[in-house]
C-alpha cells in the first residue's frame, strides 16, 4: 500500500527536477525506483532490471508532452529524428537483450559511471564545440545505435549522449534539445517493449508487472511527473538554475558512489 503513495510522491519530485535542471527523467527516476524497490523487498537480481525497464515505460509519456513543447516553438529536426530512429529502434531493443544477460550487480555499477558522466557535464558545464556536420545515412544509423544501447542500459531517453552529438555536428543547443527530446520517443518505446519481452517468461517478478515494468511505479511516475514538469520549467526562470545544476551534480556523485559501495561492499 505504501508504494501507491510514494511512487506519486517521488513522481512528482523527479518532474519538478527534470523540468527545473533540464535533465532526463531517467537520471532521476532510476535512482529513485532502485531505492522504492529494495525498500518493498523485490528480489536484488529483478531491482536493476525493473528500474530500467519502468524508467524507460515512463519516459512514453512524458517524451510525448516534452517533444511537442519544442515542436510549436519550431526546435525539432524532423528529419535528423527520420534518419537516427532506425539505429535507435535496433540498438535500444537490443541493448535490452543484453540488459537481460547481465547481472544486476554490473547494471548498477555500470549506471553508477553513468552518474559520474553526468554529474561531470554538469559541473563543468561541458558543451562540445561545433566542428563537423551530420554524418550520412550510415553514420545516423551507427550513433542512433549507440545511444540506443547506452540508452537501455541505463533507463534513459538518450538526451545526455544525443545533445552533446547534435551540439558538435552545428546543430544549436535549443533545437538540438528539442530534437532530443523527440528521439527519446523511439528510444523509450524499444526499450519498453525489450524489458518486457525479455522480462515476460521470468520467474518470480514482483506482480504486479508486465516483464521487467513495474505497473504500479509505472502508474505513479509518469502521471505525475508528467504534471509536475511544467511546474519545474516554470520555476527555472525564477531560481539560480547554475547554481542549483552544480548542487544536484554533487547529490550525482553522492548517489553513484553509495551506489558503488553497494555492489562492492
Amino acid at each position: 500500500m505504501i508504494s501507491w503513495v510514494l511512487y506519486p510522491l517521488f513522481g512528482a519530485l523527479a518532474g519538478v527536477i527534470a523540468g527545473l535542471l533540464g535533465v532526463g527523467g531517467g537520471i532521476v527516476v532510476v535512482p529513485v525506483l532502485v531505492f522504492l524497490f529494495t525498500l518493498q523487498g523485490f528480489p536484488p537480481e529483478f531491482v536493476m532490471k525493473m528500474a530500467l525497464g519502468t524508467s524507460l515505460a515512463s519516459i512514453m509519456f512524458t517524451s510525448i508532452s516534452s517533444f511537442q513543447a519544442h515542436h510549436r516553438r519550431g526546435a525539432v529536426h524532423w528529419d535528423i529524428v527520420k534518419a537516427i530512429t532506425p539505429g535507435i529502434l535496433i540498438g535500444t531493443f537490443g541493448g535490452t537483450y543484453l540488459a537481460a544477460a547481465l547481472s544486476g550487480t554490473f547494471l548498477t555499477a555500470f549506471f553508477a559511471c553513468f552518474l559520474y558522466y553526468v554529474a561531470i557535464q554538469m559541473l563543468l558545464n561541458f558543451k562540445p564545440k561545433p566542428s563537423r556536420t551530420l554524418p550520412g545515412a550510415a553514420g545516423m544509423v551507427g550513433m542512433g545505435g549507440f545511444i540506443g544501447v547506452i540508452s537501455s542500459l541505463v533507463g534513459i531517453g538518450g538526451g545526455t549522449l544525443s545533445v552533446p552529438f547534435m551540439t558538435w555536428c552545428n546543430l544549436p543547443m535549443h533545437h538540438a534539445i528539442g530534437t532530443s527530446a523527440a528521439i527519446g520517443f523511439p528510444i523509450a518505446v524499444a526499450g519498453t517493449v525489450g524489458y518486457i519481452v525479455n522480462g515476460w517468461s521470468v520467474a518470480g517478478l514482483p506482480s504486479p508487472s508486465i516483464g521487467y515494468v513495474s505497473i504500479p511505479a509505472l502508474i505513479g511516475i509518469a502521471v505525475f511527473s508528467m504534471l509536475t514538469a511544467p511546474f519545474g520549467a516554470k520555476l527555472a526562470h525564477k531560481l539560480p538554475v547554475p547554481v542549483l545544476k552544480k548542487i544536484f551534480a554533487v547529490f550525482l556523485i553522492g548517489t553513484a558512489t553509495k551506489m558503488i559501495w553497494g555492489v562492492i561492499f
